[in-house]
């Protein structure tokens, strides 16, 4: 197995994928060729970390702060979605891999609504791997949402600790990621898993999504497997 190359591997990995804009760019094609190929590496890009045997991947796949583009974009993308749903879901099922919605559906247009649910109930036996797309999601809206419940749930405030607010997040019953990876070159969460993310090793890499390959992926997992964590204690603790 590939894991064999490693002393340690990540049992959660999340992606911020980002560059699909500036690859377009570069190769002098209209923006909606750039999502269209980082979509398609999307899905290779899950079959090589499933290899690994990682068992959680979340891919940051639509931000709450997105509806702000330009509204023909947003349409694009919105197609695209729904496109990758259906050829995902084949690709799910092949795998054995369960997918999972992080986010909020509300505003989410309705058949977009009904092909999450669907793909959830289909993929929801599989055990190989899950993956949560985190589609319309944002994390201060995530805690916000939680904190929220928290207090429809009539928890007195004294008994609100980490472990009360991190069963209620989208990822209650998620680890949180061991490794985040950011394409693109930037050096920011973005308002990605910002409570999950406390512990998390980042990795960043100039390499756009669309270019994301499997040679890139083992160059993050080799980085990560280099890092000693320490979790706010001394070395050896």
């Amino acid at each position: 197995m590939l894991s064999e190359k490693f002393n340690q591997l990540p049992q959660h990995v999340a992606i911020i994928m980002d560059g699909n804009g500036r690859w377009a760019q570069e190769h002098n094609l209209p923006r909606s060729e750039g999502h269209k190929q980082g979509a398609y590496n999307a899905r290779s890009v899950i079959e090589n970390i499933r290899r690994y045997g990682i068992p959680y991947l979340t891919l940051f796949v639509f931000s709450t702060e997105n509806w702000g583009r330009p509204s023909g974009e947003v349409d694009g993308l919105m197609k695209l979605f729904i496109a990758n749903l259906d050829a995902g879901l084949a690709v799910a099922r092949e795998q054995n891999i369960r997918v999972r919605h992080l986010g909020t559906i509300e505003g989410i247009p309705r058949i977009i609504q009904d092909k999450i649910r669907e793909v959830i109930e289909l993929t929801a036996n599989n055990s190989a791997m899950i993956l949560n797309l985190a589609f319309n999601y944002g994390g201060r809206d995530e805690i916000v949402r939680a904190v929220r419940r928290i207090i429809d749930s009539g928890i007195p405030s004294k008994k609100v600790d980490e472990n009360t607010v991190a069963r209620y997040l989208f990822t209650a019953d998620i680890p949180d990621p061991d490794l985040i990876i950011r394409t693109g070159g930037e050096m920011r969460l973005s308002n990605f898993l910002l409570w999950q993310a406390a512990y998390a090793e980042i990795y960043s890499t100039l390499v756009l999504w669309p270019d994301f390959k499997e040679q890139e992926i083992e160059a993050a997992l080799i980085n990560y497997n280099q890092r000693q964590r320490r979790f706010g204690k001394l070395a050896g603790c």
